[in-house]
């Protein structure tokens, strides 16, 4: 029996996060790490439905957040998102009206989704859909995408809508105790993706610009990542030694890239940290000056004061948690 033979077992869930591990973790069928980037004591609110094949999420963005992972190998996704410059899907600009992003398995992505921003998205077995593709377009879905592409599609709302729409129906029916018909729901959403494919034109292409940001702020991430990891905090100097930019290429790759200053994101990165640490320890075994210093944060009291502007709470509020 596979998934959708059977009825949705679980519903529809509604929860508002806090933390971007959290936003993570609500999402495990996708191997993903989240971060905070933007300020508020709330990041995003999800609503999911679990159809076991295909997922269902909408996720309101409430500040902004950086996502890094892969997708699963027969896992794919299709998703369309608020039209915002500051939107980023890996290399492809998220500006377009009418785009709609198809993500095969085995993808690395690296996202920046801005506060007030709604990204709706299904994923798939990739087989299921690529069958139901070639016998629509057999010509341009004769092989599957070797990487994210972004479709421009005149059915794009009607994408947005469908989601929204199978969202809602199920929230009514577990509301009022009746079983969701995940068979049923199943053979509305492939309807739906199979309309997206029908109508969308050649896909969109990555500008060359924002596709050498990404280069250049990803490898900018991973050497922050390292040097954090063994409790050394780099300087701008450092990353451009890394990255074998200069500071001015290093300041407009990171505009494209999260929509703010290098020296503003390594700063998010080891407050991140920082609230990641404090969630994990008991306060009767450290103090949040140690965990602040490990981390380069030597004026506690501007610490405290940017902790609390970042999160919305105290970091001795999110130890005592």
């Amino acid at each position: 029996m596979t998934p959708h033979d059977a009825q949705a077992r679980e519903g529809t869930h509604s929860k508002v996060v806090q933390f971007a591990t959290d936003q993570a973790a609500l999402q495990p069928w996708i191997e993903m790490e989240c971060y905070q980037l933007g300020c508020g004591d709330t990041l995003a609110r999800i609503d999911h439905l679990d159809l076991g094949s295909p997922q269902l999420v909408r996720e309101t963005q409430t500040a902004a957040v950086q996502k890094l992972g892969i997708t699963p190998a027969n896992l794919c996704t299709v998703s369309v998102c608020t039209p915002d410059p500051t939107f980023r899907f890996s290399e492809l600009a998220a500006s377009a009206t009418d785009a709609v992003f198809f993500m095969p398995g085995n993808t690395e992505f690296d996202i920046y989704v801005p506060a007030g921003a709604c990204t709706s998205y299904i994923s798939l077995d990739q087989e299921e859909l690529l069958r139901s593709a070639r016998a629509i377009a057999p010509t341009a879905w004769e092989l599957a995408p070797a990487q994210l592409i972004s479709i421009s599609a005149a059915s794009r709302p009607a994408f947005s809508h469908l989601v929204n729409q199978v969202l809602e129906q199920a929230r009514r029916l577990t509301g009022n105790g009746e079983p969701v018909d995940a068979s049923v729901l199943h053979t509305v959403i492939m309807q739906g993706i199979e309309m997206i494919i029908a109508t969308g034109s050649d896909a969109m292409l990555a500008e060359p610009e924002r596709a050498r940001a990404l280069h250049v702020c990803r490898k900018a991430r991973a050497f922050i990542d390292e040097q954090l990891a063994m409790d050394t905090v780099p300087t701008i100097a450092d990353t451009c030694r890394a990255t074998e930019v200069s500071e001015r290429t290093l300041q407009y790759a990171f505009r494209r890239y999260v929509n703010m200053t290098p020296l503003i994101y390594l700063r998010m990165c080891r407050l991140n940290r920082v609230r990641a640490t404090l969630r994990h320890l008991d306060s009767n075994s450290t103090t949040v000056t140690t965990v602040a210093l490990r981390y380069g944060f030597i004026h506690l009291g501007r610490f405290s004061a940017d902790y609390k502007n970042a999160f919305g709470e105290l970091p001795s509020e999110t130890l005592c948690r």
